[in-house]
């Protein structure tokens, strides 16, 4: 099946069999590589990428779904080379440990301020209830995204993340 689809605002065209899911047409047809396949199943969020500008499990939808369609992926994030304000808020609160999970993490995080420019804390985590990181605390996650934001997080914040 040939699948014409928008990333990161380049047009793609592709043969692909109609089984085939986002995630391993990006991967393997398109040769974008940062979004991770961690449970295959969408429970951990290491394959979300923006459709549409909605984050989604790319591991859940398929290629045949997309075509005709806008997708961002963690690759869409970077601009003449160098890395979004939302990228450099993870590196500089270290909201980064192993990076498996960063990358769908990044990119919740983007649709959430693509929709709410300003969250607060609690919005913040219902933004990345589905993404699981086992090596980076949620707190430094949290602060990155309220710094990408222009906010500081107060102690009381710190303390209830």
């Amino acid at each position: 099946m040939k699948i014409r689809v928008t990333i990161n605002g380049a047009l793609y065209e592709r043969e692909a069999p109609e089984t085939v899911n986002l995630l391993h047409f990006l991967r393997e047809y398109v040769g974008l590589t940062g979004a991770k396949e961690g449970c295959g199943g969408g429970e951990c969020g290491a394959c979300t990428v923006l459709l549409d500008g909605r984050a989604v499990n790319s591991c859940l939808v398929l290629a045949a779904e997309v075509d005709g369609r806008s997708v961002r992926t963690i690759e869409g994030e970077v601009r003449d080379g160098k890395p979004s304000a939302l990228q450099q808020a993870f590196v500089k609160r270290h909201a980064v440990q192993c990076g498996f999970c960063s990358p769908g993490v990044v990119m919740s995080a983007r649709a959430l301020i693509e929709r709410n420019p300003k969250p607060n804390v609690e919005e913040i985590k219902e933004g990345l209830e589905g993404n699981f990181c086992r090596c980076t605390g949620y707190v430094q996650i949290i602060e990155a995204v309220l710094e990408a934001t222009g906010q500081e997080p107060s102690i009381e914040e710190r303390s209830h993340a």
